[in-house]
C-alpha cells in the first residue's frame, strides 16, 4: 500500500461493539472488499466516504444518504457521505467529515474518526476512494441540505442490515452479482453494497444469508419500495 491505514485511535477507548472492527482495519488490503489488490492508478481522482456508526434506540446504526433523482451521476443511488478531496482538505479525514457537513448537515464536532481503510478503485467513475470510520460519539439532527442533491438520509439499524431476510446480490448485465441490502425506500448496492458487506464481514455482525438470491437491478428495486417500512431515523 502507498500509505498508512488502520487505527487512528486506541481502540479500547471505544464502545464494545465497535472495537473488534476497528483493530481489523489494520493490516487491510482491498481484496477483504472485493477489490483488485493492486494500488489504484495515480490518474485516479482521489476521494473519500464518510462510514459513520452510532448507537440508537434500535442499537448499532450506520448513516446511509439517498441521492437525488434528478442527479446526471448515479440518480436515486444509495451512499455514505463523501466525494472528492478539495484543496482546503488536508487530506481523507477533512475531506469525508468537509463532505458530511455539506450533505446531511452533519456537526463535526460530535463525530470521532476512528480509522482508515485502504482505497477502492472505482473504475467506471475514476475515483481511488478512502473509506474513513468514524463513531458518532454525540450524534446531532442530520436531513437533506440540498433536496436537489440529496433525498433522504436515514440512520440504519446494523441488525437491520444483518437481517438475512434484507440481504440479496443485484446482477448487471455483463457484470459479475454484488452484495445488497434491501432497507425501505433505498436499495443498497454497488460501490456502498460493496463496502458495506466487507465491514460487516471484518466486525463479525454478519450473519449467514441467502448468496443465490440473485435479482436483477429493477426487481431489487422494487422489493426495497415494498420492504415494510419501521420507521427507523430517516429523513
Amino acid at each position: 500500500m502507498n500509505r498508512r491505514t488502520g487505527p487512528l485511535v486506541d481502540p479500547a477507548e471505544l464502545p464494545d461493539w465497535l472495537r473488534g472492527l476497528v483493530e481489523r482495519s489494520a493490516d487491510l488490503d482491498p481484496g477483504h472488499f472485493g477489490w483488485p489488490r493492486e494500488n489504484p492508478p495515480a490518474e485516479a481522482r482521489p476521494a473519500a466516504v464518510l462510514v459513520l456508526f452510532g448507537e440508537g434506540a434500535d442499537g448499532p446504526d450506520v448513516l446511509l444518504l439517498r441521492r437525488a433523482d434528478g442527479l446526471s451521476s448515479h440518480p436515486g443511488q444509495v451512499a455514505f457521505p463523501g466525494g472528492s478531496l478539495d484543496d482546503v482538505d488536508r487530506g481523507p479525514v477533512d475531506a469525508a467529515l468537509r463532505e458530511a457537513v455539506e450533505e446531511v448537515g452533519l456537526r463535526p464536532e460530535g463525530v470521532r474518526p476512528v480509522a482508515t481503510l485502504p482505497e477502492l478503485h472505482v473504475a467506471h467513475s475514476g475515483f481511488r476512494v478512502t473509506p474513513v470510520l468514524a463513531h458518532w460519539a454525540e450524534p446531532s439532527p442530520v436531513s437533506p441540505v440540498d433536496p436537489g442533491e440529496t433525498a433522504a438520509v436515514a440512520r440504519v439499524p446494523i441488525s437491520w442490515l444483518t437481517d438475512p431476510a434484507n440481504r440479496l446480490r443485484v446482477e448487471l448485465t455483463g457484470r459479475h452479482a454484488s452484495p445488497a441490502f434491501l432497507v425501505p425506500g433505498m436499495l443498497v448496492w454497488g460501490f456502498t453494497g460493496g463496502l458495506l458487506s466487507g465491514l460487516l464481514d471484518l466486525a463479525g455482525w454478519s450473519r449467514r444469508w441467502n448468496r443465490s438470491d440473485v435479482r436483477e437491478l429493477d426487481e431489487a428495486w422494487r422489493a426495497a419500495e415494498e420492504a415494510e417500512d419501521i420507521g427507523f431515523g430517516r429523513s
